[in-house]
């Protein structure tokens, strides 16, 4: 366990968290499984301060000195991974430190990663991914990947690179950090022909980096429509899979109302069989072209 001392100033910025700082970051009593899973959503802005500075604190400690020269620590940032890994200070620590040697080994996978690089709006447009305009019941961000939209004139690898984008500003929402999102795809009328492309080395580069290392909390992933031959070639990242990660799958095939079970028909467009219009592909990447504008005017 981490042995991080935080000043006294600290602890009065933030009464409230003096349990908080007693014990949670020593030995996560805090975070147990019988304790309120909600608690670390409702954290005030002073216990989040506390928490980043806690994380900093940890970062100027370790020993590899490349990662915590580099890597960057400014709070949104900090935030979002603490949030990920529910303000528990050693996996906060650890997928951090994962990410950063992530981008590290995978240039290919960070280079010119923005909405300017051509591969990257070419999935966006495709709605590879796109994001619903309302939240779902649980107040989760939503998540849509229309498979058959894939035309295979670009690779796996830069629908990968467009998802990164698309969690990037999903996830500098404080909404969104805490409550997690749910990723839905669709595979209706996906081919067979499609399906090769979906290579087992970039399949496995996902799921590391989903997984391990970007600060994102996947609440539910639902596939739907998928053919057999789909379920055979996704076999070959269940190995790679860890058991929370697994047991937020689901495999709907055909049967709609089991996703509704999960996922409210009043978010849903019409062809997944719910209450809103169809869905636009290109309606995410216009709010995302918007705000930049609005960024770059400011």
């Amino acid at each position: 366990m981490f042995s991080v001392i935080l000043s006294q100033s600290a602890k009065e910025q933030s009464a409230n968290m003096s349990e908080y700082i007693d014990y949670g970051w020593r030995n996560n009593d805090l975070f147990s499984k019988s304790i309120n899973k909600t608690f670390y959503k409702n954290l005030t802005a002073s216990d989040r301060e506390v928490a980043i500075k806690a994380l900093r604190n940890v970062i100027k400690s370790c020993g590899d000195i490349e990662f915590k020269n580099h890597i960057e620590q400014d709070e949104k940032t900090l935030q979002k991974f603490l949030f990920a890994r529910k303000f528990i200070l050693e996996d906060s620590f650890e997928t951090l430190k994962n990410f950063y040697w992530y981008r590290k080994r995978n240039p290919d996978i960070f280079r010119d990663l923005n909405l300017d690089s051509a591969d990257v709006r070419k999935a966006l447009e495709n709605g590879l991914p796109g994001v619903l305009k309302d939240k779902d019941r649980k107040g989760r961000c939503v998540l849509l990947l229309t498979a058959n939209n894939w035309d295979c004139s670009y690779s796996l690898l830069s629908i990968y690179r467009a998802m990164l984008v698309c969690l990037e500003q999903v996830t500098n929402d404080l909404h969104n950090q805490a409550n997690g999102v749910v990723v839905i795809v669709d595979w209706t009328e996906f081919s067979y022909k499609q399906t090769s492309h979906l290579k087992p080395s970039i399949l496995r580069l996902m799921i590391e980096g989903l997984q391990d290392c970007f600060p994102v909390r996947f609440k539910g992933i639902h596939f739907i429509g998928q053919p057999w031959y789909v379920d055979a070639a996704l076999t070959v990242i269940k190995p790679f899979l860890k058991e929370e990660i697994k047991e937020h799958i689901f495999r709907h095939g055909n049967n709609l109302s089991t996703l509704h079970e999960l996922v409210h028909r009043d978010v849903l467009p019409a062809e997944l069989g719910g209450e809103q219009p169809s869905y636009n592909p290109r309606s995410f990447l216009d709010s995302l072209d918007t705000k930049t504008l609005s960024e770059k005017s400011t």
